[in-house]
């Protein structure tokens, strides 16, 4: 059985998409955990297609893009129940399934021991002058390829495939922070709060980042839906998604997820400037990057805060453990470079068909 065609497509090849069909069957059982215990033999063989996957994912050389989409896929689908999306109370039933979670630990386990093995961090010498040192770094970096790429050459329908991509977390943006803000308060609490505060407009849903992006989306002729866009989105934004989730959802992993933070905050700026000037390039108006002028705006205040009032006072408190955020930074800036090169190699592929995807756009 090979689940693993050559061609690098978004979309999942055949074996891969029954798998992906059999999952959601049982994703959406009315009671799963009984289902699997009257039925173990159709799990079993669901686990041992599984074990073929992580095998094509994590250790073969070339690492099947079709095994890491149907992982990202599967992952995302048990985390978003995490949410909630103000749909059908019947979504959440199987929320606290048993088989779900050990199925998340399964693919997370797996996942995230080959995700150590992507990047190097250096956790030795001053902490203190090692985290300015990253924040001066990424706050007005050099162009990169892909970013030039976006700011300099894609065309209107290429942008519009990148507003589509980024509505998967545009959408329901700052989410996982706020499962981090509970506990005993102080000021690390204190000023976490205050920026999930801003990102969520203060209170006000006009105000919301996540209302320009909608607007954003909308004044481009796209659906402003969440999730609407799902099925382009490539295995390594959703990899990016994925692991916010991954660290939120363990207190173990605090300081890792808070260097994560650190930097999104301190990158955004700069990433979200060949974004906007993009959109000014392709004349899309004001409304049609609102979103990139609200964070670019925000975010150089948001990435100080970070640094300043989080960041070096956990790195204090946690002397012993304090690199965490070093290697949580280090790591989100992998991820995060790989997502956005991922999304500029998807425009450059000789696959991509502009009047293909723009018919597939819901273009108002």
């Amino acid at each position: 059985m090979n689940f693993c065609s050559q061609k690098n497509s978004i979309i999942l090849d055949f074996p891969y998409y029954d798998l992906e069909k059999e999952f959601l069957d049982l994703l959406n059982s009315d009671c799963l955990d009984l289902f699997i215990a009257q039925n173990p033999k159709k799990v079993d063989k669901f686990n041992s297609a599984l074990e073929l996957c992580f095998y094509n994912a994590f250790e073969n050389d070339d690492g099947c893009p079709h095994a890491h989409l149907f992982l990202q896929r599967l992952l995302y689908r048990i985390n978003r129940l995490k949410l909630f999306w103000y749909d059908g109370l019947k979504n959440y039933s199987n929320e606290d399934s048993s088989f779900l979670f050990s199925l998340r630990l399964k693919v997370e386990n797996a996942w995230q021991s080959w995700e150590k093995n992507n990047f190097t961090y250096k956790n030795s010498g001053d902490l203190f002058k090692t985290l300015h040192g990253r924040v001066k770094e990424d706050l007005q970096p050099d162009p990169s390829s892909d970013g030039l790429i976006i700011r300099n050459k894609i065309s209107k329908t290429e942008y519009l495939y990148l507003l589509a991509v980024t509505s998967i977390d545009g959408l329901v943006e700052a989410s996982q922070l706020s499962r981090m803000l509970g506990g005993v308060g102080n000021e690390v609490q204190t000023m976490l709060t205050r920026i999930l505060w801003e990102e969520y407009g203060s209170g006000k849903l006009s105000r919301k980042h996540s209302t320009h992006f909608a607007i954003m989306l909308e004044e481009c002729g796209l659906d402003p839906t969440p999730e609407a866009y799902f099925e382009i989105v490539p295995w390594e934004v959703l990899a990016n998604f994925n692991h916010s989730f991954f660290l939120s959802e363990r207190k173990k992993n605090f300081l890792r997820y808070i260097g994560g933070l650190l930097y999104t905050e301190v990158s955004v700026p700069a990433a979200f400037q060949n974004f906007k000037l993009a959109g000014e390039r392709l004349e899309l108006g004001i409304k049609g990057i609102s979103y990139w002028n609200v964070h670019i705006a925000e975010d150089v205040r948001h990435g100080q805060w970070m640094l300043n009032d989080v960041a070096l006072l956990l790195a204090e408190k946690y002397s012993d453990e304090g690199w965490d955020i070093v290697q949580g930074y280090d790591q989100q800036k992998f991820i995060s470079t790989r997502s956005t090169s991922a999304i500029v190699g998807s425009i450059l592929s000789d696959d991509f068909d502009e009047q293909k995807f723009s018919s597939g756009l819901h273009l108002s």
